[in-house]
């Protein structure tokens, strides 16, 4: 069901794997590659999206071996006190960069639930569902668009308020 542009001869594990996944949800989705980007700005443009159409996935710590994925949208940031509210836990932390790529099977910048070696738990803010957003596909410079309504529902997320406006400096 994608529109996507062909995998380049030497595709990353972690592209095929999260794209096979994204396929086997039957989800409608527009591959896009790029190069690399170093901003939130850079990434939108890169993708042809508002920057907060451009979901992060953030990988949280809940207790030793549980794991869960945050979808963030563009701009925003988790917000603890909501996120820890929402799980019932009075603690949770960001896992170091080995431990996310052991957890998941992908790197820092790469991270995605689609094909995640193991399934986490998904919450998705609010902003992600109701519009065409872009989630990371598993290597540097790949990206899915595709609807976030659609996504949630294919990922079995909590859908919840649990972000903040990122700060901004001045």
């Amino acid at each position: 069901m994608s529109e996507q542009q062909p995998a380049p001869d030497g595709a990353s594990e972690g592209e095929q794997r999260a794209v096979a996944a994204l396929d086997a949800t039957g989800l409608r989705y527009r591959l896009v590659r790029h190069g690399r980007v170093s901003s939130l700005e850079e990434a939108a443009a890169a993708r042809r999206v508002r920057p907060e159409q451009v979901i992060k996935t953030i990988v949280v710590r809940r207790a030793e071996d549980d794991f869960l994925f945050v979808l963030v949208p563009g701009g925003r940031v988790i917000s603890w006190p909501k996120l820890r509210a929402l799980l019932g836990v009075s603690r949770m932390s960001l896992p170091d960069a080995a431990t996310a790529l052991a957890v998941t099977g992908y790197e820092r910048g790469t991270i995605t639930p689609f094909g995640s070696t193991r399934a986490w738990p998904v919450v998705a803010d609010a902003r992600v569902a109701g519009r065409a957003v872009s989630i990371g596909a598993g290597a540097h410079g790949v990206a899915a668009t595709l609807d976030g309504s659609q996504m949630v529902l294919a990922l079995g997320a909590t859908v919840a308020d649990v972000t903040d406006a990122e700060p901004t400096s001045g």
